[in-house]
């Protein structure tokens, strides 16, 4: 038997290959989280400058840095990361979470997103099995995890990772992956609309903006994924999240209510919930809403 044949007879398998692969792609999430923000600050100063025709400053960095190149280093001491300490979550274990060179912690955020893309990229093929909705789902997943962590650090959701995946969304509805092509079409259309009518509707009544483009446009690519059937489940499992959050942290941390909390994060959570079970929950909405 070969082993396309192997994973796809052995549920098992496929899940615990799947979990070490989550991991090994964490590994690199960790550098699109910490570089893309990087290289965006980066091309939007080099753009300013075109548009102002301002020269270069004396001692801009040069723009050689990209997500491949150069290898991982310590951003304390610049130690270059060698191959037995860039093992996921294990490394940062047997390193006792500090550099081997300087000894200055390593951030725990690291291990942690490398941890839960292998969970979660275990749970999306314990749910989908062996096939294309599981490849798929994976590459969502992992997306989604960048895009999260980005949001929470920069308040920004990249057009990078963002519109390339609500155009495969769409591709893959012309083979009804996760849905039809006209629910994917109407769905990405929805997604951001719904979205840009209440920033429209906020902005005139407060004067402020509630939320960024890229919340509007990171709903369109989940309505692209899973059809506009998902969308109201979404909206409300984001919306709830996000208020409880929001309302513990001005409780327990005395967060500012004029500091904007990022949106991005709740509806991935609420996206990747409803890449799972969004006919469960779109069915149980629908008894509760007395549409069904």
């Amino acid at each position: 038997m070969d082993v396309v044949s192997v994973l796809a007879s052995t549920p098992a398998l496929f899940i615990g290959v799947s979990l070490v692969l989550g991991l090994l792609v964490g590994s690199f999430l960790n550098v699109i989280i910490h570089r893309m923000p990087q290289r965006l600050e980066a091309d939007w100063r080099a753009q300013c400058r075109d548009l102002l025709d301002i020269p270069d400053a004396n001692g801009e960095p040069a723009q050689s840095t990209s997500l491949w190149w150069p290898p991982s280093t310590c951003p304390s001491c610049g130690h270059r990361i060698r191959a037995w300490e860039n093992i996921p979550v294990l490394s940062y274990l047997l390193l006792r979470g500090r550099c081997s060179a300087c000894g200055n912690a390593i951030s725990l955020r690291y291990p942690l997103v490398e941890g839960l893309s292998g969970l979660l990229t275990a749970a999306v093929a314990w749910h989908f099995g062996f096939g294309w909705e599981a490849g798929a789902g994976f590459l969502l997943t992992w997306v989604l995890i960048a895009l999260s962590v980005i949001d929470l650090d920069h308040q920004i959701l990249p057009d990078d990772l963002t519109l390339p995946l609500l155009w495969l969304g769409l591709l893959g509805s012309l083979a009804g992956l996760y849905a039809d092509m006209q629910s994917a079409i109407i769905g990405a259309a929805a997604g951001y609309l719904s979205l840009w009518s209440v920033f429209q509707l906020f902005r005139l009544l407060t004067g402020k903006e509630g939320m960024g483009f890229g919340d509007f446009k990171l709903l369109a690519m989940l309505g692209a994924w899973m059809g506009w059937q998902a969308l109201p489940v979404i909206i409300i499992l984001s919306s709830l999240v996000g208020a409880v959050v929001g309302v513990a942290l001005i409780l327990t941390r005395g967060h500012d209510r004029n500091i904007p909390i990022p949106f991005g994060p709740y509806l991935a959570a609420a996206g990747w919930v409803a890449l799972l079970y969004r006919h469960d929950l779109t069915d149980a909405y629908l008894r509760w809403a007395g549409l069904a």
